[in-house]
């Protein structure tokens, strides 16, 4: 035979304890947005200052007839700099 229901306030403290932990998986795992966006981030805070060096390297270089002077040490910088800034950035993370 069947075995009987239990009391309606054991099934509604069940559906409760069930969801909760339904809840505190969900917010442990980071959905896969999150993740893709933060590979965005990550990508553009390395990026950007390395495009910003080598803007300024090639316009001191065009500014003092300098050929590469200073575009290849500033763009070294430039993506010094991003790198680092990143690696804050995860760890705060």
């Amino acid at each position: 035979m069947t075995e009987p229901l239990p009391p309606p306030h054991e099934r509604m403290v069940e559906a409760v304890r069930e969801r909760a932990e339904r809840r505190r998986k969900a917010r442990s795992l980071p959905s896969f947005a999150r993740s893709f966006g933060q590979i965005g981030v990550l990508g553009w805070q390395i990026v950007v200052p390395a495009l910003v060096a080598l803007a300024i390297g090639r316009w001191l270089d065009h500014r003092l007839a300098s050929g590469i002077f200073w575009t290849a040490p500033l763009l070294i910088l430039g993506v010094g700099l991003g790198c680092w800034s990143a690696w804050k950035w995860i760890n705060r993370q």
